[in-house]
């Protein structure tokens, strides 16, 4: 299986110094095209920065991350957008749609700020809320619509333009039981039609469907475990238990007592951090929409 992305000994600190915390601690990860991967942690565990540095919605202090064999860590501001915009289809737990518009139009903003012409993006945008199974609900509002609609309608507008990656953070977390099965369906969907899924979430009942569970904790990957369909929530938390040390090598020393990483996915073991809600809070997105662009980006960030 090709590698879509590759994290070599990525490193994400805050408060740089005396009382800086590593949200996240040397990681290491590859995640292949067409893989279906969950990433489950508790909160402050370090799973949502990891989620920026996958989106390209940040940039990590020390480390390399590749993405389609290209070092996200050299590309421009603008690189960066184009990369989110074309690349990844992301989807929210908030939904974060626009509330003045209709379910289309919100699936057809994008695309029109992709330079999509007339034609195409109405057929795009119609074909993407048909798959979500909301061919019915087009021109309603999502105050007209209930919370799994609206999430239905920013899972259309992710994947409108066929992105490579389905980048999910927390997708089901205001959602209802019925409604949460819908959504992990048609996750499911779009991993057997090609795409790469990378779900972000804290409920084991989720990282479930996916085909591969990475835990993450202190900002380190605890454990990495193929899931062969029939891992239920007490299996995952005994399979994270199992493996509740850190994988992979810790550094080596040369003969001058320098560390020297070993050239394979090599988890580092640091010293135990915990990470407080006042130190690192949730992380918050807003769209950004300029004349000639549609963006996603942290609250905060210039």
């Amino acid at each position: 299986m090709a590698s879509l992305i590759e994290i070599r000994n990525m490193c994400k600190i805050y408060n740089p110094g005396e009382n800086e915390v590593r949200a996240l601690d040397h990681v290491s990860l590859s995640i292949g095209e067409n893989e279906f991967v969950a990433i489950i942690g508790h909160s402050g565990s370090g799973k949502s920065t990891l989620m920026n540095m996958l989106g390209c919605l940040d940039v990590p202090t020390s480390g390399i991350y590749l993405l389609h064999g290209s070092d996200v860590s050299l590309m421009t501001d603008d690189e960066l957008s184009d990369i989110r915009n074309q690349e990844i289809g992301f989807i929210f737990q908030g939904f974060n749609l626009i509330s003045n518009l209709t379910a289309f139009e919100n699936v057809e903003l994008p695309l029109i700020y992709r330079g999509v012409s007339k034609r195409e993006r109405t057929n795009l945008a119609k074909e993407a809320l048909r798959k979500v199974g909301l061919e019915n609900r087009m021109d309603h509002k999502p105050s007209e619509m209930s919370g799994g609609q609206q999430q239905r309608v920013a899972i259309a507008r992710a994947i409108a333009q066929a992105p490579p990656v389905i980048l999910a953070d927390e997708p089901t977390g205001n959602l209802d039981s019925h409604s949460t099965k819908e959504i992990m369906n048609i996750l499911k969907t779009l991993h057997s039609e090609g795409r790469t899924v990378i779900i972000i979430t804290h409920d084991n009942d989720i990282a479930a469907n996916a085909e591969r569970i990475v835990h993450i904790e202190d900002g380190r990957i605890t454990s990495d475990s193929s899931n062969n369909g029939n891992l239920n929530r007490d299996d995952i938390d005994k399979e994270i238990r199992g493996n509740s040390t850190m994988y992979g090598s810790a550094p080596d020393e040369d003969e001058n007592g320098a560390e020297e990483f070993p050239d394979t996915e090599t988890i580092i073991v640091a010293n135990e951090i915990n990470l407080e809600p006042e130190e690192k809070p949730e992380d918050d997105y807003d769209v950004n929409v300029t004349e000639d662009n549609i963006d996603l980006h942290l609250n905060g960030e210039n």
